[in-house]
């Protein structure tokens, strides 16, 4: 696992991979994709470019916010997986759900959300997250399930950087929001619930690669598969089943 670092001046580098029981204590970003080209890639950091990409300052928030909470390394998606290299890519994903939930924290980062109104008057005003909060993007993809489910400590950002709250706090709402039982929000192990209910609460989600929106079930069923991107998003469901049903006659 290839983490990024807090600099005392306020910058971060990738660190070499940390193996095995060797991860330091980490904040992990969760956060919606935007356009290919303005996202900071691990070649970006690699080249000491990238700062110049709106990507940039989810990056950025992530390793302040990082450093307010004493954690000096912290991971995100876009830029610390080499997804040139497929061999990477591969364990990156198949191990996604468990480096979420082995995260200190795990930041969201809703970048369709304002924690401030301005009236005409242009004087700052009252808080009105609550509206585009359950709008967010963020409850409509698939990766983000995941990222909802498996990290104990989960805390809600707004663009501004200012904090909503945390999934305890929003359970009802993230509850009302997504249909996820209160149980499997609190942490209840994810196995209590059937595997029919699980795929559910993917039902309304979509990914960018329709094979996404299989893989991306995998940590939330408890298996791993290799990945054949260009199967299709119906080839994928079949091998997940497979591998569900492996998986349940080995108990």
């Amino acid at each position: 696992m290839r983490l990024l670092e807090c600099s005392s001046t306020g910058e971060f580098a990738l660190t070499k991979d940390f193996i095995g029981d060797n991860v330091p204590r980490y904040a992990i970003l969760s956060h919606t994709w935007g356009a290919d080209n303005e996202e900071v890639t691990f070649k970006d950091l690699m080249d000491g470019t990238g700062k110049d990409k709106s990507g940039y300052e989810k990056i950025r928030f992530c390793g302040e916010q990082a450093k307010h909470d004493k954690l000096q390394y912290f991971w995100v998606d876009t830029c610390c997986i080499d997804k040139s290299n497929n061999t990477e890519l591969q364990e990156a994903i198949n191990s996604m759900f468990r480096w979420y939930r082995n995260a200190a924290k795990c930041y969201v980062y809703l970048s369709d959300v304002s924690t401030k109104k301005w009236k005409a008057s242009d004087q700052l005003s009252e808080y009105t997250w609550e509206s585009t909060f359950r709008a967010s993007r963020w409850f409509t993809r698939g990766w983000t399930l995941q990222e909802l489910l498996a990290p104990t400590l989960v805390e809600f950002f707004s663009k501004d950087g200012k904090k909503i709250g945390n999934k305890k706090v929003l359970e009802l709402r993230i509850r009302e929001i997504t249909g996820i039982p209160i149980k499997a929000l609190q942490g209840d192990s994810l196995s209590s619930f059937s595997i029919a209910e699980r795929l559910s609460w993917q039902d309304s989600r979509e990914t960018t690669r329709k094979e996404d929106k299989v893989y991306s079930l995998m940590g939330i069923c408890g298996v791993h598969m290799p990945l054949i991107y260009g199967e299709g998003r119906d080839s994928a469901f079949r091998r997940l089943l497979e591998e569900i049903k492996k998986a349940s006659k080995g108990k």
